[in-house]
């Protein structure tokens, strides 16, 4: 009998799949390939079904005889491994980043005089399936505990700023396609700056918490991923240790705290305003009431170390943070506001050279030319930018006024603008 593979990222089966699979069954013996998590989070999407569940969940499809692991999206391993007279695929797959994923398939094949055959792809209900169990990951239970399931997935994980519900939703559902996959945000940022920006009042902390999660419940109402908060310098200890029972109720994943006292600045200022760092003693203090007040492993106290921004030195700023790590932090951002990373790249790879697993933070916001993938080289997990689509709002929204204001009519500025019909349902103009 002839071995037939199959490999499934997915983890919503509809009857596409279902034909696809008798289909396959009846050309010899199947064979499953179901991919990891961290393979799906890696090119797709947070997997809304863990891949122990959807193991299972093959095994008990009729037609199938085996179900074996597929570590990565790429065939090569497995292939080998397996050696199949057959392999089994949608024809949806001709197209886009798979494409060159088919090619190599088609190669490998050839060593062994083996097969691809591809069927027409088609379902009916996936959408509406994929909407009902996305409905879970609003839960606060559920998207509590994705930030730390991510950074087991992920080596790094991109983060965009959210102020509304709107912003919300641009970082929920935007998404590009390259030759690595699907590539999305992981995660938002509900940052104080853009918080009291927003309201029209400078970034001081004259922002109240109950303002904050009021905010927190606008963007969580008509989203699923995780939220990182910015939790300033999080306020007296008594009052932190309370704030953070409520965070963490309503499904918060992580708080950033800063170690400074006083008077809230904004970081970026540096040295050009007055600034005070906490004491080592008192800070690491903080950390630890807010650890003993959490209820569940899955909240993150992540702390922010501004020695670089307050030019105390390389040193400073290492002693610090493994002082916040001993103390029970459960990450370290390292800010800076200097125009190049270099000492950014230098902090992480002297950190990284004494603690390899404490997850690291970095804010590019001026040291922008770097990427990513650049910063995951050199042991960062989370990239965070800050404040990009409060930024880029402004502007545009000034210069429709502007314009409104020199035609006395809105004519001219209807370039400028979504149509009426989009932003009605909240489509995006493509």
């Amino acid at each position: 009998m002839k071995q037939v593979y199959m490999c499934f990222s997915t983890d919503i089966i509809h009857n596409g799949h279902i034909n696809i699979i008798q289909r396959a069954a009846e050309l010899g013996e199947l064979t499953v390939g179901v991919l990891t998590d961290e393979a799906v989070a890696k090119y797709k999407r947070y997997p809304l079904i863990p891949y122990e569940e959807r193991m299972a969940m093959f095994r008990n499809i009729k037609g199938v005889s085996k179900v074996v692991v597929q570590d990565r999206l790429e065939y090569d391993d497995i292939l080998q491994k397996l050696k199949p007279d057959i392999v089994v695929h949608g024809d949806d797959w001709r197209t886009g980043y798979q494409a060159k994923i088919r090619e190599r398939v088609i190669e490998l094949l050839k060593g062994w005089n083996g097969e691809l055959i591809e069927f027409p792809y088609t379902h009916s209900s996936a959408d509406e399936t994929l909407s009902n169990l996305d409905q879970k990951l609003y839960m606060p239970e559920n998207r509590r505990c994705r930030l730390k399931k991510l950074l087991q997935y992920k080596p790094c994980i991109s983060v965009i700023e959210a102020h509304n519900g709107l912003t919300g939703l641009i970082a929920e559902h935007t998404k590009i396609e390259n030759e690595k996959g699907i590539k999305q945000f992981d995660a938002m940022w509900v940052s104080s700056l853009c918080d009291s920006t927003v309201k029209g009042k400078p970034d001081i902390e004259l922002v109240d918490m109950t303002s904050r999660i009021n905010t927190l419940e606008e963007i969580m109402e008509v989203t699923t991923k995780p939220i990182i908060l910015d939790g300033d310098t999080g306020g007296l200890t008594e009052h932190f240790v309370f704030n953070i029972k409520t965070l963490e109720r309503i499904g918060v994943s992580a708080v950033i705290i800063e170690d400074k006292t006083g008077l809230k600045k904004n970081s970026l200022f540096g040295t050009q305003v007055h600034q005070t760092q906490d004491a080592i003693e008192s800070f690491c203090e903080k950390i630890q009431a807010g650890k003993s007040a959490l209820k569940t492993k899955d909240f993150m106290i992540i702390a922010r170390c501004e020695s670089l921004i307050l030019n105390k030195g390389m040193d400073d700023a290492l002693e610090r943070c493994q002082a916040y790590v001993e103390a029970g932090a459960d990450g370290i951002m390292i800010h800076s506001c200097q125009k190049e990373p270099d000492e950014i790249l230098e902090f992480c790879n002297k950190f990284r050279e004494i603690n390899q697993f404490t997850p690291l933070v970095a804010v590019p916001t001026t040291y922008n030319t770097i990427t990513e993938d650049e910063l995951a080289a050199v042991g960062v997990n989370i990239v965070i930018h800050a404040n990009h689509l409060l930024r880029s709002a402004f502007p545009a929204m000034q210069k429709v006024a502007r314009l409104i204001l020199e035609n006395s009519r809105s004519y001219e500025a209807d370039q400028h603008c979504m149509p009426i019909k989009s932003i009605l349902t909240l489509i995006p103009n493509e």
